[in-house]
């Protein structure tokens, strides 16, 4: 039997043993009491490495506000493009198979997840009014939480003056359909979400053809349509009433032309995407040649990943307390302690259930990871679940061909802000870990020796003498190779080192011949 739970119900009395129904509603109201820690818990905090931070700026003047009327009073108002908040209402499905004793989830699992979603709603520009739990063994196949629970819902945002439904799962377009039949305001579900979040901080050319193209193979299967615009137009002969002469047509209904068209619009992006990358693999393919070793920064959205990126190479990209902040890749060169040069990536953040259309479209992209020398593979230690956050990002890595054999290190961010009991914890279960803060630059100096150990070192040892007008090619040497003695003689600079293949034979050619 499915039990349904929300904020409405009535407190036991002191006597009284507590009901899994009000252990759930006490769920649902420390959700409600923390939600907004997306954007306002605290505000944002930067230091000093974040630089300027402009783009924060611009983005927060055009972040929607409440109690914004639609109805524009004075033409100004245009100028704003301030929206009117949605008022949502959150939906979450938790509970354990009957047969067999497999977990699909439990009551902690459900309080992160839909602690998650909440984040999500207001990152995505909107209020959490209300939230409902229901304990199932599965989701209901017509709407999601059944009939009877739908209608439940229905009054449920009815009473908190709902405009929207969000339902923490993924829902089948004829779920979709048949829940918003019932509650009758829109109903999306954590893909429409996240890839709203996406559209709405996607900035260069490649990012927002990406977004657009998942956004598309999701609209694809969802697509609905109304009324007459829906019928069909006749081929041949027609009969009936009012067919005829004007009626006939390529019988083709509208929703399929509607498809035709985002089929080729999708085919559209994946050429332009296509087109990009051959500028990305040209960058990658100069820094092999010239033997640069990459760093790649991953893991959870929110984790800190563009603070640990300004701390390490002052770069001063955005950094924001919301998720999903960060979509467009960053690279940045940076030098180890022992002088060799290095660039360090920034990726997008993983989420659990990463929507698959996004996996797809943003793969160009994650190929960063795979083609790094070494993973920063950045945990908010501080987080409820952070081996659940680990657990996401590897399950992510999977899809990405390579990206499981590039060596890793969990770099567990916040520690200003975790317990000492989880960190402690994470160490245990992860062995090569180390423990930092961005903000605090705390273990930073430890990170950065761990980085310069783990780091390719190269591998062709010369003993040269390389003239003095070939001074480009000592530098490269610095940058690049591992000196073991330099000495300036009357002939040029003598250098033993360990040096990459390419330039071990650049400096044969140069070299002067000894005596």
């Amino acid at each position: 039997m499915s039990e349904t739970h929300h904020t409405t119900t009535t407190s036991p009395t002191p006597d009284e043993p507590r009901s899994p129904q009000q252990v759930a509603d006490d769920v649902v109201a420390r959700v409600l009491a923390r939600a907004g820690t997306a954007l306002h818990a605290g505000g944002t905090v930067h230091s000093s490495y974040d630089g300027d931070q402009l783009e924060l700026e611009e983005r927060t003047s055009l972040r929607r506000v409440a109690g914004l009327s639609t109805e524009l009073e004075d033409v100004t108002e245009v100028e704003y493009r301030e929206l009117r908040l949605e008022k949502v209402v959150l939906v979450g499905v938790w509970g354990s198979s009957s047969s067999g004793g497999t977990s699909n989830g439990t009551l902690q699992d459900a309080e992160v997840s839909l602690r998650e979603l909440a984040a999500l709603a207001e990152t995505a520009g909107s209020t959490v009014l209300d939230g409902l739990l229901q304990r199932r063994a599965k989701p209901d196949a017509g709407t999601y939480l059944g009939s009877g629970k739908a209608a439940e819902l229905a009054s449920v945002v009815a009473a908190a003056g709902a405009d929207t439904v969000i339902v923490d799962g993924e829902l089948a377009p004829s779920q979709r359909r048949a829940l918003e039949d019932i509650v009758r305001v829109k109903v999306i579900d954590r893909t429409a979400l996240i890839l709203d979040i996406f559209a709405q901080h996607a900035k260069s050319r490649e990012g927002k053809a990406q977004v657009e193209l998942a956004q598309l193979e999701y609209l694809l299967p969802r697509l609905r349509g109304w009324g007459e615009s829906m019928s069909r137009q006749a081929g041949g002969q027609v009969g009936g009433a009012g067919a005829g002469m004007g009626s006939r047509g390529p019988g083709e209904t509208k929703i399929e032309l509607d498809r035709r068209r985002i089929r080729n619009r999708m085919a559209k992006l994946r050429r332009e995407i296509a087109a990009m990358e051959p500028a990305r693999l040209t960058k990658r393919a100069s820094r092999k040649r010239h033997a640069i070793p990459s760093v790649a920064i991953a893991g959870y959205t929110n984790a800190g990943k563009s603070s640990l990126l300004n701390r390490l190479t002052h770069a001063g990209v955005l950094v924001e307390n919301a998720l999903f902040a960060t979509l467009d890749p960053t690279v940045r060169r940076a030098e180890t302690v022992d002088g060799r040069v290095y660039t360090l990536a920034d990726t997008v953040g993983f989420v659990r259930a990463l929507p698959h259309q996004l996996v797809e479209a943003f793969r160009s992209t994650l190929e960063e990871v795979a083609d790094a020398d070494l993973i920063l593979h950045v945990v908010d230690a501080s987080h409820p679940d952070p081996e659940g956050q680990i657990a996401a990002v590897r399950h992510v890595f999977a899809d990405i061909p390579g990206a499981m054999d590039v060596p890793e290190i969990i770099v567990l961010n916040k520690a200003d802000l975790a317990a000492p009991e989880v960190i402690a914890r994470l160490r245990s279960r992860e062995l090569h870990s180390i423990v930092v803060s961005a903000h605090s630059g705390e273990g930073i100096a430890e990170l950065q020796a761990l980085i310069a150990d783990q780091l390719p070192r190269p591998g062709v040892a010369v003993d040269v003498v390389v003239p003095y007008q070939r001074g480009d090619l000592v530098n490269r040497v610095h940058e690049h190779g591992d000196i073991d003695h330099e000495e300036h003689t009357a002939d040029g600079t003598l250098l033993r080192a360990r040096v990459d293949e390419s330039l071990a034979a650049e400096l044969e050619a140069a070299s002067v011949r000894r005596a």
